[in-house]
């Protein structure tokens, strides 16, 4: 995962540092947090303009398990115009959460 996120900053997204009878330990938050955590990166970190809001992809249209989600980063706004248009049609009118 480090190598995929650049470096160790994504365990704090992943996981919530807790201490008990003075040993500290981790305890893994649910992996909705990543996707949105990735895509702040992405404009923050990596410096892209334009991020538009990721799309779910799942199997069997929209009813099915998810399967991954789909990224667009950019610096041209009319390809953002472009690849917003393109994830609109993907969207359902009201995602569920998923963890």
């Amino acid at each position: 995962m480090t190598r995929y996120w650049g470096d160790e900053s994504w365990r704090q997204v992943a996981y919530e540092a807790r201490e008990s009878y003075g040993m500290k330990y981790e305890v893994k938050r649910p992996h909705s947090h990543l996707p949105e955590a990735f895509r702040r990166r992405l404009i923050e970190v990596a410096g892209f303009k334009y991020v538009p809001e990721l799309v779910l992809m799942r199997m069997d249209d929209l009813q099915g398990p998810p399967l991954y989600y789909l990224f667009f980063a950019s610096h041209n706004k009319t390809g953002a115009r472009i690849a917003e248009h393109v994830f609109k049609d993907s969207r359902p009118p009201q995602e569920p959460q998923l963890f």
